[in-house]
């Protein structure tokens, strides 16, 4: 197998460049899903995949596959891709350095006119952030089965967008069936959105595994009222519910070690400093390492909510919109990543993600795994996110290693 190196100043220059499409003044990304600046990245990563030599296609719900042919084209092809879309303050690199490292890969086997055995689809999945259209990861989750394309159209943003109408408006419609694109594996990349790699000094995380993920929907409704001459004891105050859920979401993580409860979203009506709120949409993630946590953390939340409500007087609506269960990653793809790291001469730690990831959702239908590489004090969605060039070109290079002996081991087990 020959001994190839990436170009780390190439990658890092094709970061920083794609980082001006949706750039922000703090230095971060907003590029939401199906939107202008989604079309104008997308439109790039097409040009460049095919100045490779590569056939891009696109499917139902806007998922874009870059083919590089192998030797052996009777073999499906290995995944490596993740995802360009980002959070509304999101940085340089979640997501964004599993695609653009995918690209560096092909790159260096162009560069050195290297043929793999399988053909390699370098992938860029749709709306994995799920910060625009709910639930996260839905590109990868229709390709899976998890959802359906009749799901993923009926999606709506929070201006009551339709994704349908969103991937129309910037003519990402593929003509490709959702879920035909066949793949072999699928590696990915990705900044660890946590501190541990870099708390314990180790550039190349091992990725076992993801926690599995619940999203909820509430709604509270109480009754809007002056503020000033509507006594405490006869408000219907829905923010005050919420304001209370909200702790009780934070006492039942800590309950449940080491799994984790936030609300990152919260809309409330009618948003006047001298009114009552009538009414509070607000969203809860839940996230654990084993699904019978979760499912107990599920059971403390909604007798909860509906105690509260009670206690307030309002109407509660409470829906779940994401089940993701815990995943295992295949051994042999994990295998694969050891190689590569020890190939490279880097140190590796084992670890579970606590994000998820398209992978998770790949997983169901493709050997799969992930690489992890440090990011500055585990920060992560947010504009200040910052990873070293050095520690992207370490996982780029993993990434690459991990390819070619999955390659070689893959093309010994099928072969006539």
């Amino acid at each position: 197998m020959q001994n190839l190196v990436i170009e780390a100043q190439r990658l890092w220059d094709t970061i920083l460049e794609t980082a001006q499409i949706g750039g922000t003044p703090k230095g971060g990304i907003c590029r939401l899903t199906l939107t202008d600046v989604d079309k104008q990245v997308r439109d790039w990563f097409k040009r460049q995949c095919e100045a490779l030599g590569c056939t891009v296609t696109v499917d139902a719900v806007g998922n874009m596959f870059a083919l590089r042919p192998g030797k052996r084209n009777d073999i499906d092809p290995i995944g490596i891709g993740s995802h360009l879309d980002t959070q509304p303050t999101g940085g340089k690199f979640d997501g964004v350095l599993g695609v653009l490292g995918g690209l560096e890969v092909l790159r260096t086997l162009n560069d050195a006119g290297y043929e793999t055995n399988a053909p390699l689809l370098l992938i860029n999945w749709t709306n994995e952030e799920g910060s625009r259209f709910a639930p996260a990861m839905l590109g990868s989750g229709v390709h899976a089965g998890v959802f359906d394309q009749e799901y993923a159209d009926s999606r709506l943003d929070r201006q009551g967008i339709r994704f349908a109408d969103a991937i129309e408006t910037i003519s990402y419609r593929g003509n490709v069936e959702a879920g035909s694109t066949k793949l072999g594996a699928l590696f990915e990349l990705h900044i660890e959105q946590g501190p541990i790699l870099e708390a314990e000094g180790k550039k190349i995380g091992v990725v076992t595994g993801v926690q599995g993920m619940r999203w909820y929907e509430v709604n509270l409704t109480g009754q809007e009222a002056h503020t000033g001459s509507t006594p405490m004891d006869l408000r219907r105050n829905a923010l005050l519910g919420a304001a209370r859920v909200i702790e009780q979401v934070d006492n039942i993580a800590h309950k449940h070690p080491p799994g984790v409860g936030t609300v990152g979203l919260l809309e409330l009506t009618p948003n006047s400093r001298n009114v009552i709120p009538g009414h509070v949409f607000f969203a809860i993630d839940f996230r654990h390492p084993e699904d019978s946590a979760l499912a107990r953390m599920e059971e403390n939340l909604f007798p909860a909510i509906d105690r509260i409500a009670a206690e307030l007087g309002l109407q509660a609506d409470i829906k779940k919109v994401w089940d993701s269960p815990a995943v295992r990653f295949d051994a042999s793809c994990i295998a694969a990543v050891r190689a590569g790291a020890v190939k490279s001469g880097l140190e590796t730690r084992d670890i579970v993600s606590g994000a998820g990831h398209d992978a998770a959702y790949i997983a169901r239908v493709a050997p799969s795994t992930m690489i992890f590489v440090p990011c500055a004090g585990g920060l992560s969605h947010n504009e200040a996110e910052s990873t070293a060039l050095e520690e992207c070109a370490a996982g780029t290079q993993v990434l690459l290693n991990a390819i070619l002996e999955y390659d070689q081991q893959l093309a010994i087990s099928s072969r006539p």
